[in-house]
């Protein structure tokens, strides 16, 4: 089953912020600065995990995850903003 999680960092080294960023745009849709939207299911969010632990330095930086629950599930769809509004984005392939 997969599950949506709002998944944010603090990294504090230049490299390791670029490195987190490119990884996570693999995994999810980037909402925010260091903000992401990821469907995972349960193997991809311990492969995303095992890369991060690979990149982040425990000391310095930080990673959350907030679990919102069943991708699909009534609770997943309501997303509320201030300011300008959220705009899900269309999931395709690119074929070149």
């Amino acid at each position: 089953m997969r599950k949506v999680f709002i998944v944010t960092y603090d990294i504090c080294h230049d490299k390791r912020l670029r490195q987190t960023y490119q990884l996570m745009r693999a995994y999810g849709d980037h909402l925010q600065y260091s903000v992401f939207r990821c469907e995972l299911d349960d193997k991809e969010k311990v492969e995303l995990i095992m890369k991060l632990t690979d990149i982040i330095n425990k000391k310095e930086d930080q990673v959350l995850f907030f679990s919102l629950g069943s991708a699909g599930s009534k609770t997943e769809q309501k997303i509320e903003s201030l300011g300008v509004p959220y705009v899900e984005r269309n999931k395709s392939a690119i074929v070149i």
